[in-house]
């Protein structure tokens, strides 16, 4: 099979292989050729489509053709244009399907903190509060993880740098602080280590204000500018909260105790096919056990948001949802830029021609379920089930947001191959089988596999058992070539 007609209503098809031109294909009933060559994830014509039809793909308009495209065409971003505006009055139309809940006796082994939620690794983090003590954190780490090689139960110590923690001022400074704060009291940080420089606009004190209650054990806190040597005594530090986190073994936990993030980054005419209906087919699972998945990158949802508006489990989700998406469309027209300058030039490259076209593939991340929850940027998840998070597309950013929401893992799929790791685990997941096998070192689960045979069933199971294995300690890709990075979002001024 050469081409793959996703639904029935579709204008156009995808080529799984390269096609040449003069390619002849049946379709149903219909025959077209190939007129020109088109390049494996690309789109063909099935039939002719007038200059300011909808071209129709995942059974919705992904944009209209700006000029007579005839069947057996090469459809792309000479011929086919976004149908996106500007803000949109939207109505709730509340989808019937039920949601089926199941329960199951399926665990797996992870560390119960006293709080009650659940962490996958027993870490230690050193959280900067300011950029100007990077460099002292991250010393402090490498001469850490050399002290402590071999400390019993412990997964790693790790720090965070950012450019932040000053100069900033309103929403940017909030939006800093409340990052590092859930950073601060994620449950994959067995004990962290708040290090300040002491003259910063989020120093210690000011910093303890949003972060709220902390176990006095698990968190400590250092100003470099009162101690003569801030690496030696962060090194004291470290060492207490070595021992305090050695208390925590892994246990029996209920997949209910997961939160999985849904990212995507890096797409092709693939993501749509293939990885993001699996991770959505996973998160439904997930979901169905009583478990919770967290979908971000707003403007990858302009063009299906009402998709996800319909599956709001009430009206006011549904208020949440709209505000989501007119709040970040309001975002870009402030600084004059259009909402649809996506998809990247590597997304068009692999096949992907609009926003739209992205956004159909990229919302199946969130597959079916009711749509519990909406969270600012900075929230932390409080509901089971699938929330929707204020956030960017743009990978590093919308990761650590989602690390932020108190997920403890990651999904991130790709077609073209990212390293990217952030502060969690992050499993990337192969659109095709050609990525998976040429970037071993980087990809972790195949979901090419889809075309080549196995079931959707299969390989959500199969995806759900990996998911289980990294949860119980077994290491991703990212996290054994040592990638750890967090980026925060900025919108105003640098004083």
């Amino acid at each position: 099979m050469k081409l793959l007609v996703i639904n029935s209503n579709d204008n156009v098809a995808v080529a799984l292989e390269p096609i040449s031109k003069g390619e002849a294909f049946k379709i149903g009933a219909s025959s077209i050729v190939a007129l020109e060559d088109i390049e494996k994830g690309h789109k063909i014509a099935l039939e002719d489509i007038p200059r300011g039809a909808n071209v129709i793909k995942y059974g919705f308009p992904i944009g209209h053709a700006t000029e007579d495209i005839k069947a057996g065409q090469w459809v792309h971003s000479h011929n086919l244009k976004t149908n996106l505006g500007e803000i949109l009055e939207y109505q709730y139309h509340p989808q019937k399907d039920e949601f089926k809940y199941q329960e199951t006796h399926k665990t797996f082994m992870g560390y119960r903190r006293h709080d009650g939620r659940v962490g996958v690794r027993n870490e230690i983090w050193i959280i900067p509060t300011v950029s100007c003590v990077n460099r002292n954190a991250e010393l402090i780490a490498l001469k850490a993880r050399e002290m402590y090689a071999n400390a019993e139960g412990i997964d790693g110590i790790y720090d965070f740098k950012h450019p932040y923690g000053c100069s900033q001022l309103g929403e940017d400074h909030i939006n800093t602080q409340k990052i590092l704060a859930n950073l601060v009291n994620h449950p994959n940080a067995a004990g962290v280590l708040v290090l300040g420089l002491g003259c910063e606009n989020n120093n210690i004190e000011e910093f303890k204000k949003v972060l709220g209650k902390w176990e006095p054990g698990r968190v400590k806190f250092l100003v470099a500018q009162e101690v003569e040597d801030e690496i030696e005594e962060g090194l004291k530090l470290i060492g207490d909260l070595v021992e305090y986190a050695s208390q925590f073994k892994r246990e029996e936990c209920p997949l209910s105790d997961l939160v999985i993030g849904l990212k995507c980054g890096g797409s092709d005419g693939f993501s749509g096919i293939t990885a993001n209906p699996l991770v959505g087919s996973f998160s439904d699972k997930l979901i169905a056990y009583g478990g919770s998945a967290v979908l971000t990158e707003v403007p990858e949802m302009f063009g299906a948001e009402t998709i996800l508006m319909n599956r709001a489990k009430d009206k006011e989700v549904f208020e949440k949802i709209v505000k989501l998406i007119n709040d970040f469309k309001e975002y870009f027209m402030s600084y004059g830029q259009p909402i649809y300058e996506n998809p990247s030039p590597g997304n068009k490259k692999g096949g992907i021609t609009t926003l739209e076209e992205k956004s159909l593939g990229c919302t199946q991340k969130g597959g079916t379920s009711p749509v519990v929850d909406v969270l600012d940027y900075g929230g932390v998840v409080r509901e089971k089930g699938l929330n929707l998070l204020y956030g960017p597309g743009n990978d590093m950013v919308a990761s650590t947001a989602l690390a932020s929401a108190g997920c403890q893992i990651i999904l991130f799929t790709t077609g073209r191959g990212t390293p990217l790791g952030t502060a969690v685990p992050t499993i990337k997941i192969a659109t095709n089988s050609e990525i998976f096998n040429k970037k071993p070192h980087w990809m972790d689960f195949d979901a090419g596999r889809l075309l080549a045979g196995y079931t959707m069933e299969q390989l959500t199971q199969e995806l759900l058992d990996f998911v289980v294995r990294v949860a119980s300690g077994m290491p991703t890709k990212s996290e054994k070539m040592g990638f750890r990075e967090i980026a925060i979002f900025k919108d105003g001024v640098t004083l």
